[in-house]
């Protein structure tokens, strides 16, 4: 029998034929004959031996009645696959379905070694990645990064040529020197939007979006797809994106994003992403600035025109004001205060548990569609989708923040309609916060520094075709210096109380350098941390470090290495406890200003006993990390409150600043955050 992490080895040099060596260390898949494509059947034993280089280690893979791929194979390995496009969306559901109903880990292993050479590649990896993610017996398994084994996804073509050159004249990979990724390849300084390039461009913000929509698929089978406040979690995930985008753009004298709300006026900005896509053969297409959107009619593969979206659109708001959905059956459901926002999510995004797709379209998807394919809406020019079109490129282009903002804007309209929370739900009785500060290492109190940082990736799960042994690339990323938040409470009662923490971080001054009113501020309040507490009776300090947030997933997730692999060392908590979605701890910071830029550091107390969720079932295998931004794996939503409370309401009458809405068990801190033109290399740190 196959051991369990053989099936991590599918994963390896995707777009080589299965039988060649993978893992790093020649070890080959003993294909029986009948799985071998046609085009390799007489020469498969031969390669492995050249491959190999003569080591015996073979991992069995039994031979048994593989089920009908032919839907999924419909989809050319060549093609570019999109997660947006719901011909590709119902290929690789197909596919999931099949890998979630093998009885054994045995039979997975090999209806996963026979489709791996017959299907798309990179639907190939989401499919398995979904089924291994859901599978009672393979969730426990650390699945690679897609950025290791599809780097072209990541970096530009010439760094991804200087990689390849550099794997096959250096043979000795410890002689092998990491391929840094310039800073500035994708725009000038004429482009006032490249200044956000080390947020849109970062590897570790793209690699969450890609991982959320894993964790959190939006079609396939009701046990993958409908999972405990699924549709809140796609509002407030992209929601906090939008809110951290704003803080850095302000960190670069920008002005906030502004929503894409007319379909008919040109895009501004272009992109050019500078990618080639190692599995299709063909480079990302660009988009020029002022181009214009058309309806896109693309045979077998999209159609959308921009009347559905108005419709769409049109119809959403109606049901927002309203105050009710009407499903497929002419039933009405309300749009209360608890499950109103989870059903506006699901429906606008829109996944598999829209209460009515007829009725209220795919706005989301589908506009991701028709930008991505705006330079070729027909297909006449036979040309590939753009970044739009893929969930691991989507964010690195300027236009995505301009669509979520307009998306945010029809869940703000059902939040708005929603009345304001009074003092006394807020407050939490005999809880007083009497001040909050943070130090971070090496300066003072209530001022925050960051600064650039290089890291190396090894990528060469994803370099096919090549030498064999490890190859870099060198990222330059945004760093902060680790702090402690320091919170000073009095409990005036006589017993231990239970407090949930709750940590946001906002611009203190708006785009006119003016007090932000907290009706704008509260759309910027950036969740840095949520945590459960003990208050004993008087006065006490809860200390807390930066490093523990419940937003981020640990540094090293982001930028690790292969050799001395993560799924060597099980008994690391820290890794058995991580499930891959999370916001990266390099991004927990703004970036701020080499003048410093000043934000408002907001924390609230409230009733842990009240907010907290009874589990039905215990889970043995459940993530703890970003438990925020991506819930819990087999467990409900770790917070009773609404995911953004206290800021996802408008605020009170009367409550014009942030200094108004306060009540006794809240606290607020202005902090500085100072940029220092430094850059630290891999050599000096590995994190923290």
């Amino acid at each position: 029998m196959a051991a369990k992490k053989d099936l991590l080895l599918l994963f390896d040099h995707p777009t080589e034929p299965v039988f060649m060596d993978k893992g790093g260390d020649g070890t080959v898949f003993q294909v029986p004959d009948s799985y071998v494509t046609h085009r390799y059947r007489n020469i498969c034993k031969e390669v492995q031996g050249r491959v190999s280089g003569g080591v015996d280690k073979c991992v069995p893979v039994k031979e048994i009645s593989v089920p009908d791929l032919s839907y999924p194979m419909s989809l050319g390995r060549t093609e570019q696959f999109s997660l947006f496009l719901e011909s590709h969306r119902q290929k690789a559901c197909h596919l999931i379905d099949i890998f979630m109903k093998m009885p054994t880990v045995d039979d997975l292993l090999s209806v996963g070694v026979y489709a791996r050479d017959r299907v798309n590649p990179l639907m190939f990896n989401y499919a398995l990645s979904v089924a291994l993610l859901h599978r009672p017996d393979t969730r426990d398994l650390h699945l690679p990064s897609i950025s290791e084994c599809f780097p072209d996804r990541f970096i530009d073509s010439r760094t991804f040529r200087n990689m390849r050159e550099e794997c096959y004249v250096v043979q000795e990979s410890d002689a092998r020197k990491p391929s840094r990724l310039p800073v500035l390849y994708t725009a000038s300084d004429l482009d006032v939007e490249h200044r956000l390039w080390y947020f849109r461009e970062d590897l570790g913000v793209n690699l969450h979006h890609w991982h959320w929509h894993l964790v959190y698929p939006f079609e396939g089978d009701r046990s993958i797809v409908d999972k405990d406040r699924r549709g809140e979690l796609f509002y407030y995930m992209h929601q906090q994106i939008i809110a951290r985008y704003n803080a850095e753009r302000m960190s670069n004298y920008m002005a906030r994003v502004q929503p894409f709300n007319n379909l008919d006026e040109p895009i501004a900005e272009g992109y050019f992403p500078k990618m080639h896509s190692s599995a299709s053969g063909r480079p990302y297409p660009p988009r020029s600035d002022g181009t214009r959107l058309r309806d896109v009619d693309r045979p077998d593969q999209a159609r959308v025109g921009i009347d559905d979206m108005k419709r769409w659109r049109e119809r959403i708001y109606e049901a927002i004001h309203q105050g009710y959905v009407v499903t497929e059956d002419n039933e009405k459901i309300d749009l209360d205060e608890v499950k109103g926002i989870d059903i506006l999510g699901n429906m606008i995004e829109a996944s598999d548990l829209t209460v009515n797709k007829t009725l209220y379209g795919s706005i989301h998807n589908k506009g991701h569609v028709l930008i991505a394919y705006s330079h070729d809406p027909l297909k006449k020019h036979l040309e590939d989708g753009g970044l739009m079109n893929q969930p691991e490129t989507a964010m690195r282009d300027p236009i995505f923040y301009r669509w979520h903002a307009f998306i945010d804007n029809l869940f703000q309209e059902h939040k708005r309609l929603l009345p304001a929370y009074s003092e006394e739900e807020l407050s939490f009785p005999d809880i007083q916060v009497h001040s909050v500060c943070v130090k971070s290492e090496g300066s003072q109190t209530n001022e925050l520094t960051t600064f650039w940082q290089k890291s190396d990736v090894d990528m060469s799960r994803g370099l096919d075709f090549l030498p064999r042994g490890r190859v870099s690339g060198r990222f330059t990323h945004l760093q902060h210096h680790p702090f402690t938040y320091n919170i000073n409470v009095e409990n005036s009662s006589k017993t231990t109380l239970r407090g949930f923490v709750r940590i946001f971080l906002a611009p203190k001054f708006d785009d006119r350098n003016d007090a932000m009113v907290l009706e704008d501020q509260r759309l910027m309040m950036v969740e840095m941390d949520k945590f459960e507490t003990k208050i004993p009776p008087g006065c006490t300090t809860i200390s807390w470090s930066s490093t523990k947030s419940s937003v981020t997933i640990p540094f090293e997730r982001t930028f690790r290495k292969l050799d001395g692999g993560e799924n060597q060392d099980e008994s690391s908590k820290e890794r058995n406890d991580f499930c891959g979605c999370g916001w990266p701890h390099h991004m927990l910071v703004p970036k701020g200003r080499p003048e410093g830029l000043a934000f408002k550091l907001f924390v609230m107390v409230s009733n842990y006993d009240e907010d907290r969720v009874e589990e039905n079932q215990e889970s043995k295998c459940s993530c703890k990390n970003a438990a925020s931004y991506c819930g819990l794996r087999d467990k409900l939503y770790p917070d009773r409150r609404s995911m953004g409370y206290p800021f996802d309401r408008r605020p009170r009458k009367g409550a014009q600043f942030l200094d108004d809405f306060l009540t006794p068990n809240m606290s607020t801190a202005e902090v500085t955050i100072t940029h220092v033109k430094k850059v630290e290399n891999p050599e000096k740190t590995n994190g923290f």
